[in-house]
């Protein structure tokens, strides 16, 4: 329980720093040294918001990776988002959760931690967007704003596609799918400036290097 108390939650510059944020970093499903390894990299490149993604780390470990990445987004004044695991999220002191169609209802998770939490959900279009926010979303997700081998069934939107979700709602929205660095020019063109990142990320030779380029593209 000690663990627990150590964490501040919720953190009351959370919703400013959401404002603010325009890379968002999300984890690969892997071992938890590898993952701790990158994200500490991702912050030091400055990366503003971290997710916490794992379908198949059992859920003690996934707990005690979040309280891991709590800490460290503390440190760095950046925000921890966790996927789909709304008690994770909330043990850990994380800074939000991100639910998915299949996870538990965005009015739901609303109701269960009240509104010190951030909530994200996914829209790839603008009525999708308009009724996540009605729900309670403070953030969206949307894409694929390029084609991905992790969501090749999914229509992709392009960056006019993401533009016009954006456009609907008055809440962040975050391109997602496909974006590496050589894509951050067309979607500013568009008028999307915040994205989200995996493999771009994950999978670079200097990872804290690739943050921060990414961070620099999107300032223009």
């Amino acid at each position: 329980m000690d663990e627990y108390r150590r964490v501040t939650w919720p953190d009351p510059q959370a919703a400013a720093r959401l404002r603010a944020a325009r890379l968002y970093a999300i984890t690969p499903d892997a071992p938890a040294p590898r993952v701790e390894q990158l994200v500490g990299a991702w912050l030091r490149g400055g990366a503003d918001v971290i997710q916490l993604r794992q379908k198949s780390m059992p859920r003690p470990q996934v707990l005690a990776l979040a309280l891991a990445l709590a800490r460290a987004c503390a440190e760095a004044a950046a925000l921890l988002i966790v996927d789909d695991q709304l008690d994770v999220a909330l043990l850990a002191g994380a800074a939000g959760v991100h639910l998915g169609p299949n996870d538990l209802s965005l009015a739901g998770a609303r109701r269960a931690a009240g509104d010190g939490l951030l909530i994200g959900a996914s829209a790839a279009s603008p009525q999708a967007a308009r009724e996540a926010v009605a729900a309670g979303a403070d953030y969206l997700g949307s894409g694929p704003a390029y084609s991905t081998p992790i969501k090749a069934a999914k229509r992709v939107l392009g960056p006019s596609g993401v533009a016009e979700v954006a456009a609907a709602v008055a809440i962040p929205v975050f391109a997602i799918g496909g974006i590496d660095r050589s894509r951050i020019a067309e979607l500013r063109r568009a008028g999307v400036d915040r994205v989200c990142a995996i493999r771009a990320l994950a999978d670079a030779p200097d990872p804290e290097a690739e943050a921060r380029a990414l961070k620099a593209e999107l300032a223009g």
